[in-house]
C-alpha cells in the first residue's frame, strides 16, 4: 500500500533553523550591547513612528466610538459575536423606547381623555421619535465612521504590521551576516580546525552579506511604501470624521425638532395647569437695558447674527417691524391661538400652523402690526392679524421670573 507522505526536504529545515538560532544569537547580544545593530534612517523611524501613534489612536477613538453609541458593555461584546458569525444582531428596545412604551401604556390606564393620560402619551411618542433617531444615529455612525476606521485596523494596518516584522527578522539576518564577515576576517592567515581555507569562509560570508543586504533593502523599500500610505489613509479618516459629525448634527436636529413639537403639542393641550415651554437660548437672561442682543438669540437659530451693525436681524432697515433692536416685554406672555397657517417670510418671524396656540408678549416699543411669539424653544414676530388672543387670563398669562 502506497502511503504519500510529505515531501519533507531536510536540509531546507536545518538552513531555517540556523537562521532562527542565528537571529536569536543576533537579537541577544544586541539586548546585552555586545554587538552592533544596523539603524533604519530617519524617515523610516519618523513614518514607524507615525504608523505606531495612528494605529494606537485609532484603536482608542473606535473603542471609545462605540461605548458612546452603545454604552452596555454586554451589548458590545454580543453584537461583535454576531458579527463575527455573520449573523444579524439582535433588536433591542433602548432605554428611552422602553420609557416611551411605559409612558403610553401608562396615559392609556390613566385616562386617555385627561390632561395626565393624553400629557403622557404625547410624552411617551415623543420619547418613541427619540429612540428612532438615537437608533438610526447608532445605525448610521457605525457605517460612516466605526466601520471604516476597523476596516483600516484590521486591513492595512495589519499588513503594515506584518511588513514590519518581515523586515525585522531581514535586519537581523543582515546584522548576523556582518558578523560572521567581521569573524571570518579576523580568521584570515590562522589555521582552521576543519580544513576549510579563512578566505573560502569569508568569500562565503560576503556572498551571505550581499544577498541578506539586497533582501533588507527590498523590503525596507517595501515596508515604506505602505507607511507612507498612512497619509491617505488619514485623508480618509479625516472625511469619515466630517461624516460621523453631520450624522451627529442631523441626529441632535431630529431630537430638537422632537422636543419641539412636543412642547407646541403639551401648551395646545391646555387644561387647568398649562405647559410654558421653557427658553433654552436665553433662560435666566435679562433681556432688557443691557443685555438687548440676547434678545436676538431667543428669537430663532441664526437670528442673533443680524443683531450688529448692517445685519439683517431686528435691527435693519426692512420696515417698521424691525425697528432699532426692540426689547422683548417679559412681564408677562398670553396665549393666543393662531387662527390660519402663516409661512415665515425670513428668519425673525415664525412659521405658524393653523389652531396651535403659542405665548405672546408686546413689542418694545409696541409694533401696531407684530408681536413677539414663543412656540417651544423658537421664537420670533408674528402678525397680530393672524392671531386670536384667549381671554382665559387666569390660566393664559404667564408671569414670574423666567425671561422671556
Amino acid at each position: 500500500m502506497n502511503i504519500n507522505l510529505p515531501n519533507f526536504n531536510v536540509k531546507n529545515l536545518v538552513k531555517e533553523a540556523g537562521s532562527t538560532l542565528s537571529r536569536v544569537v543576533q537579537l541577544t547580544e544586541e539586548k546585552l550591547g555586545t554587538t552592533e545593530r544596523t539603524e533604519y534612517d530617519n524617515e523610516f523611524q519618523n513614518l514607524a513612528e507615525r504608523a505606531d501613534i495612528t494605529k494606537t489612536w485609532t484603536e482608542k477613538l473606535v473603542r471609545d466610538t462605540e461605548t458612546v453609541l452603545i454604552p452596555n458593555p454586554q451589548n458590545r461584546i454580543e453584537d461583535f459575536i454576531f458579527e463575527k458569525i455573520e449573523k444579524t444582531k439582535p433588536q433591542r428596545l433602548s432605554n428611552l423606547e422602553h420609557l416611551a412604551l411605559d409612558m403610553i401604556e401608562a396615559g392609556g390606564d390613566f385616562g386617555q381623555d385627561l390632561p395626565y393620560g393624553q400629557a403622557l402619551i404625547k410624552v411617551g411618542q415623543a420619547e418613541q421619535k427619540l429612540g428612532q433617531c438615537e437608533r438610526d444615529f447608532i445605525a448610521s455612525s457605525g457605517i460612516c465612521f466605526t466601520q471604516p476606521l476597523r476596516k483600516f485596523l484590521d486591513g492595512e494596518m495589519k499588513t503594515i504590521t506584518r511588513e514590519r516584522g518581515i523586515l525585522e527578522t531581514k535586519r537581523l539576518d543582515l546584522d548576523a551576516c556582518k558578523n560572521r564577515v567581521k569573524k571570518a576576517r579576523s580568521m584570515l592567515g590562522q589555521q582552521t580546525k576543519d580544513g576549510v581555507s579563512p578566505e573560502a569562509v569569508l568569500e562565503q560570508a560576503e556572498r551571505d552579506l550581499r544577498v541578506a543586504q539586497a533582501e533588507f533593502d527590498r523590503q525596507s523599500e517595501i515596508t515604506k511604501v505602505l507607511l507612507d500610505g498612512i497619509s491617505t489613509s488619514q485623508a480618509s479618516h479625516l472625511r469619515h470624521l466630517h461624516a460621523f459629525v453631520e450624522t451627529q448634527v442631523r441626529y441632535y436636529k431630529h431630537c430638537m425638532d422632537a422636543m419641539n413639537n412636543l412642547q407646541r403639542d403639551l401648551a395646545n393641550l391646555g387644561g387647568p395647569t398649562p405647559y410654558v415651554p421653557i427658553d433654552i437660548y436665553n433662560d435666566g437672561d435679562d433681556v432688557s437695558g443691557n443685555h438687548n442682543a440676547a434678545a436676538g438669540i431667543g428669537l430663532n437659530p441664526g437670528v442673533a447674527s443680524g443683531s450688529g451693525s448692517g445685519g439683517a436681524g431686528l435691527g435693519g432697515s426692512s420696515g417698521a417691524k424691525r425697528s432699532a433692536n426692540p426689547v422683548l416685554n417679559a412681564d408677562q406672555l398670553h396665549r393666543a391661538r393662531v387662527l390660519c397657517a402663516y409661512d415665515a417670510k425670513d428668519h425673525t418671524e415664525l412659521n405658524l400652523n393653523a389652531n396651535e396656540v403659542i405665548f405672546v408678549t408686546e413689542c418694545s416699543p409696541v409694533n401696531p402690526d407684530y408681536m413677539y411669539g414663543k412656540q417651544g424653544l423658537l421664537k420670533g414676530l408674528v402678525p397680530r392679524a393672524f392671531l386670536e388672543m384667549l381671554d382665559d387670563d387666569e390660566h393664559d398669562t404667564y408671569t414670574g421670573n423666567n425671561a422671556f
